[in-house]
């Protein structure tokens, strides 16, 4: 060790700095993570640089490579490194005189964490310090180091978390009015199905849903103001939990007082996404209507899929891919429907993870039933955090409707076009697939999730 630390005084300070410092804020490194390429960088400093460049894959800030390591893991010798290379390196934390004791003439080398003092070792064993913890400078600092070090991994989660819930309220936001009026006009048609003509339950029925609508809308738009504020703050706060981390030991431990406890209440306030959810009432008569048309046509045959997988990817808003651990079953219809009207119902009680409705038969034939082949016609059900979500497929779409608690109504009009799916128990309407072109048979499909 002692070799180690001689030969560290000897070297020169510009060949010192470049083998233990960030090459992108030319200060020591903090949790050093070194990439395949072989170039090192304070994780803080990487995460920040991959942050504001985030259109582009993730690559080596000096050698531009690209990097396939998301996961990165601090380099532990290097961190080894860079501790012992603070302790022996330019002594920048105290001038001259503050680091020579006056009383013993000693160097001050020692930090007492009862009263905040540095002190020499004569000091240390006074009667007024004696019973004290004292630690060196250098080994205090580091502790402190760690522990920002620590709030910081803890806040970076959060503000990507933020981010995360961010791009989905703005989402929401973008696609609001064009759902709010495709429901509207589903509404329409569906009272023109049963009665033929708009009556006033129609009127009523849409003045309601523009009233709530209005309201769901403002919530979005204060939730994501709030969402892009906070950003901004856990941001601010990340950089300066970096720039302290840099600071001179002495500076970083005397300032290390107010910070990690600003951030932990931060923390605590992160907002969380709006869920947002138009009211469904009855349709008075829909249900009268639509027995008529009522066939049974479901048949089960087991298989082994992950419903939250084949619903995962970039594209597809709010689907957790996290495997379940869940025995899932499909079901086709033994008919082809190639005209007509159908109607049937399947009971989803006590079921969270299910797609129901019509697809054609060269889909189904498919390996990897893609959802964005043509020819499909679904509602899917997913539980995501303890929180079920409706989509509609092709694209996935979500449907910002209460999820249907029992029997699920699947309504065709082949020749009209037209896919509807009721929740039996209220009598209303949960979603439509409108002017649909139907270019071959279709048959009844379902794939549900039980424990």
């Amino acid at each position: 060790m002692f070799s180690f630390f001689s030969s560290l005084r000897i070297m020169g300070s510009k060949s010192f700095q470049n083998e233990f410092t960030c090459s992108l804020c030319d200060k020591y490194f903090i949790d050093p993570v070194t990439l395949g390429c072989g170039h090192s960088f304070c994780m803080p400093c990487l995460c920040l640089s991959w942050e504001e460049e985030a259109q582009h894959s993730p690559h080596c800030p000096v050698c531009k490579e690209k990097s396939h390591q998301m996961n990165l893991k601090t380099n532990i010798v290097l961190m080894t490194q860079v501790f012992l290379a603070r302790l022996t390196g330019p002594d920048d934390l105290l001038s001259p005189e503050e680091q020579t004791c006056e009383t013993h003439m000693k160097p001050k080398n020692f930090y007492c964490e009862v009263t905040k003092d540095v002190l020499c070792l004569p000091c240390s064993k006074t009667k007024e310090h004696v019973a004290h913890l004292h630690c060196s400078i250098g080994w205090t600092a580091e502790e402190y180091r760690q522990k920002l070090l620590k709030q910081m991994r803890c806040l970076w989660v959060k503000i990507q978390q933020n981010e995360r819930n961010l791009h989905r309220e703005t989402s929401k936001i973008r696609n609001w009015e064009d759902y709010v009026t495709l429901r509207k006009t589903t509404i329409i048609a569906e009272y023109w199905n049963i009665c033929q003509f708009i009556d006033q339950k129609e009127k009523r029925y849409l003045q309601r849903l523009d009233e709530e609508s209005k309201e769901i809308f403002q919530q979005l738009q204060e939730s994501q103001y709030n969402m892009d504020l906070m950003g901004n703050l856990l941001r601010g706060l990340y950089e300066e939990l970096k720039d302290l981390c840099h600071k001179p030991d002495m500076q970083m431990i005397q300032s290390n007082c107010f910070l990690p406890g600003r951030s932990e209440k931060l923390q605590l306030h992160v907002p969380q996404p709006i869920v947002p959810q138009l009211s469904s009432w009855p349709i008075a008569g829909l249900m009268d209507w639509l027995h008529q048309f009522q066939g049974n046509v479901t048949r089960h045959v087991p298989v082994f899929e992950d419903l939250q997988r084949w619903l995962s990817g970039p594209d597809r808003p709010g689907v957790d891919n996290t495997p379940t651990r869940l025995k899932y079953f499909l079901a086709w219809g033994a008919e082809s429907f190639t005209s007509g009207q159908h109607y049937w119902e399947v009971n989803m009680a006590g079921c969270c993870n299910w797609a129901i409705g019509l697809c054609n038969d060269s889909w189904a034939k498919k390996n990897d039933m893609a959802l964005e082949s043509e020819g499909i016609f679904l509602l899917f059900c997913i539980q995501e955090n303890q929180q079920c979500s409706l989509f509609t497929s092709s694209p996935l779409t979500p449907q910002y409707v209460q999820r249907p608690l029992g029997q699920v109504g699947v309504f065709l009009d082949y020749e009209a076009g037209l896919v509807s799916f009721i929740d039996v128990a209220t009598s209303s309407l949960i979603c439509s697939f409108l002017s649909c072109s139907f270019s071959s048979a279709l048959k009844a499909f379902l794939c549900s999730g039980h424990p």
